[in-house]
């Protein structure tokens, strides 16, 4: 799955931490979902899209793989 998260942050100003406090996850969680090694569960993606005021669909995409 790919995201923006990284954007959506640096454009606020806010550091990985600032992001990992806000959503109540460790400081690595975000990294992780930012560099797509991890998928956040449905639960903290919804608390993304919340948090970035956004839909999820606008800040996570499916991988663009060929069937």
């Amino acid at each position: 799955m790919n995201n923006h998260i990284r954007t959506l942050r640096a454009e606020r100003g806010w550091s990985q931490a600032e992001l990992a406090e806000m959503l109540d996850v460790s400081r690595q969680s975000v990294n992780a979902i930012e560099t797509g090694k991890y998928d956040p569960s449905l639960p903290l993606a919804f608390a993304i899209a919340r948090l970035f005021h956004l839909p999820i669909e606008s800040i996570f995409t499916p991988d663009q793989e060929s069937a």
